[in-house]
């Protein structure tokens, strides 16, 4: 069994951000797994979505009953194998799980931050984490791997960083938040700031506004779904009756199934932190900062690419993937790139552990031959 052990990393220096703003006293929460070479030549990073966290693979302790969130994926003999690779993932700025966010203390005041906390953005999220794969005595990542947020980190290295990388894995993501998805971070943020506990963010530990972020929890999960595999797993099917009850409590198995998937998101997230991490995602455009044009932002890349999209996903289409491909190879960059066909939606890169992890593997391993020679 596989155990993991969570570690912090303090930034030396305050971290400057795209706000204006400088971040003090930032802490990084992260997890590694695997044995760095002598020659720091097989390390990969892998960045998480929106409500993820450092804990990718393995367990805390062996009694531990949930493993990491990518544990399929990434562990001993795995598509990202760690007797092959030292793997980091470590938590965003802006999070609850570990890494300096909004409940986290303001060094100026000795109180919770709240929503005097800066405004952050996916690049800021990065060169927080360039600094701690720098404090890891690493110079040159061998790949960046993430899906959904994690991929718009990974493309944010390749741009930023372009000769600390040899290989970028954007999975199910996109280069730039669409209006639809910003519109539902919007009625997200609202459904929290309309709970009456909400008190302009101002909320103590034991009276958070559970109902608004269980409400912004089961509209996003929605979007991470499929019409055909909610129709598969839920169909029209009652949860726990022979008929209609003719009132408005829940009726449907797919209602009783968002309402647990709001009451489990509760307990383990931040409603602050849902702030930030969204609107950080809504910010995200790589075009608009070449004044439209996502060849030139890519102009800056060097590494080799793999670009993964699924059939199904409506939250991050695969029309999204083609651009980023299509801009990449104006570059005359080295671009692989595949649309794996499957049912479970935006979720299936969490899911497809067995296709995706097949072209994972062998992108790493071209990469770990091409950096050795």
């Amino acid at each position: 069994m596989l155990i993991t052990v969570p570690l912090n990393f303090q930034l030396k220096e305050p971290l400057p951000l795209d706000c204006g703003r400088v971040l003090k006293q930032v802490n990084i929460r992260y997890e590694i797994v695997g044995t760095l070479t002598p020659e720091a030549d097989n390390a990969v990073l892998i960045t998480h979505a929106l409500s993820g966290n450092a804990h990718v693979c393995g367990r805390y302790t062996p009694e531990d009953p949930k493993p990491g969130w990518w544990d399929e994926m990434v562990g001993p003999g795995k598509a990202i194998d760690t007797n092959r690779y030292f793997v980091i993932c470590s938590n965003v700025i802006g999070s609850c799980a570990g890494s300096t966010g909004p409940r986290s203390i303001d060094p100026d005041t000795g109180n919770p931050y709240n929503l005097t906390f800066p405004v952050i953005t996916i690049r800021d999220m990065v060169r927080a984490q360039k600094q701690l794969v720098e404090h890891l005595g690493i110079k040159r990542l061998l790949a960046v791997v993430g899906g959904s947020m994690g991929g718009m980190q990974a493309l944010e290295w390749a741009i930023n960083y372009p000769d600390m990388v040899d290989g970028v894995i954007p999975i199910a993501t996109t280069s730039q938040l669409s209006p639809q998805s910003i519109a539902f971070d919007w009625v997200g943020r609202e459904a929290i700031k309309n709970d009456p506990r909400w008190n302009e963010g101002n909320y103590s530990p034991d009276r958070v506004p559970e109902g608004g972020l269980a409400t912004a929890r089961m509209l996003a999960h929605i979007t991470y779904l499929s019409d055909e595999s909610m129709s598969r797993k839920f169909g029209r099917e009652l949860q726990d009756a022979d008929s209609y009850s003719f009132d408005f409590q829940r009726d449907f198995a797919v209602e009783s199934y968002l309402e647990h998937q709001g009451r489990r998101f509760v307990e383990l997230f931040d409603a602050n932190s849902y702030f930030y991490i969204t609107r950080a995602m809504d910010y995200f455009d790589m075009a608009n900062r070449s004044g439209g044009d996502l060849a030139k932002t890519f102009s800056k890349a060097k590494a080799a690419f793999l670009v993964i999209s699924f059939s199904s996903d409506w939250l991050f289409p695969t029309a999204e993937s083609r651009k980023i491909v299509h801009a990449l190879l104006k570059n005359r960059l080295n671009v692989s790139f595949c649309e794996i066909k499957s049912g479970y939606g935006h979720d299936a890169f969490l899911l497809e552990v067995d296709a995706l992890g097949r072209m994972v593997r062998d992108f790493l391993r071209n990469c770990q031959e091409a950096r050795r020679g």
